[in-house]
């Protein structure tokens, strides 16, 4: 098995839960065109972002990942949630947002490559794993991409098959659909 590293990139847990206890989880939730979305940070940074069609089932998808989370609306998690919300609707990215992420060495490193593929652009799994030095791990960065704790901050969205195809996306094809359609890539 993998070692686990912590690291905040920019300023990563792998699934299903995240379960340090060093840290309190707090969450909160917002909507977006994508539909429903829950935030989950430490106080350190964003440690997960989620959606679902259902606020109920948002809501036990996130605790399940995070086991001891608890639902906050404090201004600094608010603040957080609003530039979330900013950049799926309206495309603004944030200055700073910091993550704190949980992951093996491999999953942070292919997430932080996630970071470089630029908004409007899509790149192949195939060449993502070039980018990250393991030309041969294909699957494992598909898996990589697929264990991202964090949707659209880590634009895993931007990775498509070799054919052009969507591949998969952990939170709905739809939602990959939309989300490359409002980036220009649609």
């Amino acid at each position: 098995m993998s070692r686990q590293r912590k690291a905040r990139l920019g300023k990563s847990h792998a699934q299903p839960t995240f379960d340090r206890k060093e840290d309190s989880v707090y969450g909160t939730f917002g909507a977006t065109f994508l539909g429903p979305m829950s935030v989950m940070a430490t106080e350190k940074g964003i440690c997960g972002i989620h959606f679902d069609d259902d606020v109920h089932c948002l809501r036990r998808r996130s605790e399940a990942h995070f086991p001891a989370l608890q639902w906050k609306q404090d201004a600094w998690i608010n603040d957080w949630l609003t530039k979330v919300c900013d950049l799926i609707d309206r495309g603004i990215a944030p200055r700073e947002l910091p993550l704190d992420l949980h992951g093996t060495d491999f999953q942070l490193s292919v997430w932080q490559e996630l970071r470089r593929v630029r908004c409007g652009t899509t790149i192949t799994y195939s060449e993502l794993a070039c980018r990250v030095g393991r030309p041969r791990a294909v699957r494992a960065t598909a898996s990589a991409c697929g264990a991202n704790p964090v949707a659209v901050v880590i634009p895993c969205h931007r990775i498509v098959r070799t054919d052009g195809g969507l591949g998969g996306y952990r939170w709905g094809l739809q939602r990959k659909r939309k989300l490359l359609e409002s980036e220009g890539n649609g």
